[in-house]
Order: C-alpha cells, then structure tokens, then sequence
C-alpha cells in the first residue's frame, strides 16, 4: 500500500522522474565545476537607492551649468559631490535589500552624466576651448572612454577579480580632471595658463579607463571587522588633511590613486605574474 501511495505523488508532481534527476545531475554538476551561477536581481523600482542616484545625477547636471556659467569652482564641488553620492546608492541598496536592475542601469546612465558627458564638457569649456580640434578630440576621448569603462563594467561584473577594477574608475577619473580645476581655480590661475598639462590630464584620464590596468577597489575592506585604534586616529588625520585645503588634498590623492594602478600593473609583471584581473580558471584551482 506504501509503495502504490508514492507512485501516486509522483504522478501527481506532474514532474517526471527522469526530468527531476536530469536537473539534479546539471545541479551538481555546476557545484562540481564550480560554476557560480549570477543572482537574478529584482526588477522592482524601489524609492530610496534611486533618490540617492538621482540626487548624484542632478549634481553631475548641475556641473554643466555652472561650467556654462563660468563658475568653474561650483562645478567642480558638484562632481565629488557626485562621487559621495554614487557610493552611498549601492550600499544603502545593499543593506536595505532593494537591488534591481532598474537601479544598476539607471546608476550606469547616471554615472554617464556625472563622470563622462559632465568633467569633459567642464574642462572643455575651462581650458580646451581655444585648442581648436584638439580640444574637444581630447574631450570626446575622455566621454567615450567613460562610456566604454561603463559598458565593460557591466558586461565584465562576474569574471574579474573583486579586489581590483579594470580600468581607472569612472569617478576617479572626473576627480582628477574636476580636481585639476578646483586646484587651479582656487589658485587663481586661468584654464588657458595650463591648456596643454589640462589637455594632457585629460586625456590620460579617458584611456586609463579603457586599458586593463589593475586599481585597487577596496571592496575587501571589512567594515565590520574589529581595527587598531591607529586606524581609527588615521582617518581622523585624513579628514583634518581634506579639511584644511581640499582642492590641494583631494588632487593629490587621486594623482597618487591615478598613478597607483601602473605602480601595481609594472610589480605584478616585473613579478612574473599575471596582469589581467579578469578570471580565466576558478579560484579553488589556482596553485597554492
């Protein structure tokens, strides 16, 4: 009578059984490669990530309009002022659970806006303008290589390595070209003293986001981990440093962040290891 019973759930499953067991054998053998299959994210909109977002867009807009207004100083504050932004949108997404994939393509067109179309259209208008073609070739390098960053970015999100980006980071790169302008700015030296060392920045910056160049990304920062208490009296000192003069202290810190992934790029091949952070072979496999 046993055995009559649980042939009748099966058949009411409606699931045959060798359908059941093909998809338990793909199963394991996805666990057995180490296949890691990507999270299907929530299509939902959800409000409070994507005010973070938008706030970050209407910064990176209103830095075209105060560059059309000559205040160049104002335009420059409104993209770091994007950059505080754009980091705050995804982990408030993450700690509150209310990732979708509305929310990383509207961050993406975003980030377009506050770090492509806006440092090149700001840096044009302060320094590149009296260039000619030049000028605004290096400008349009500088946009479609955030572009191109963007879109590698999103394709490339579950094959390379955590720890590093590809490429100079989107906001790193509009830091230093902003930050170049705040500095100069405040200063009280004109775009066009310095239009080549401008036009050289900037167009550093835009191929730097389409090589392969490692930057560390500091995503294995464990916040949550117990630190020394120098730590703690370190980023005091930082905050007292961007306090003091930040168009100085922000400048030099993203030069030495921008010069940073070639330090890395340059070790790891003198090392004789490999450069591309994209992973070929599944990290349980890599020698010990």
């Amino acid at each position: 009578m046993s055995i009559f019973n649980n042939r009748k759930s099966r058949a009411k499953s409606g699931i045959p059984k060798a359908s059941r067991l093909h998809k338990l054998s793909m199963r394991r053998a996805e666990i057995d490669d180490g296949v890691q299959l990507a999270p299907v994210r929530n299509r939902g909109i959800y409000l409070l990530p994507n005010a973070f977002t938008t706030a970050a867009l209407f910064c990176g807009f209103y830095a075209i309009v105060m560059a059309m207004n000559m205040q160049f100083s104002n335009a420059a504050v409104a993209i770091f002022a994007a950059m505080v932004l754009d980091a705050v949108d995804g982990r408030v997404a993450r700690l509150t659970n209310t990732q979708s994939e509305f929310g990383a393509q509207y961050d993406s067109l975003s980030d377009m806006v506050s770090f492509g179309a806006a440092p090149a259209l700001i840096v044009y208008e302060w320094s590149l303008k009296g260039m000619g073609k030049l000028g605004w070739l290096a400008a349009f390098v500088y946009c479609a290589g955030a572009a191109l960053r963007l879109a590698r970015f999103n394709t490339n999100i579950t094959v390379v390595d955590k720890r590093f980006f590809q490429g100079l980071p989107s906001p790193a790169a509009a830091a230093l070209v902003a930050g170049f302008i705040w500095l100069m700015d405040d200063l009280r030296i004109a775009g066009t003293d310095f239009r080549w060392l401008s036009w050289a920045i900037t167009l550093y910056a835009g191929l730097t986001m389409v090589t392969n160049v490692p930057f560390y990304s500091f995503k294995d920062v464990n916040f949550r981990k117990s630190v020394p208490f120098i730590a703690i009296f370190l980023i005091v000192l930082i905050f007292v440093a961007v306090s003091s003069d930040p168009p100085k202290v922000l400048f030099g810190l993203f030069v030495a962040y921008g010069l940073s992934g070639y330090v890395v790029f340059f070790w790891r091949w003198f090392k004789g290891k490999p450069v591309s952070i994209v992973q070929t072979r599944v990290d349980g496999s890599d020698d010990k």
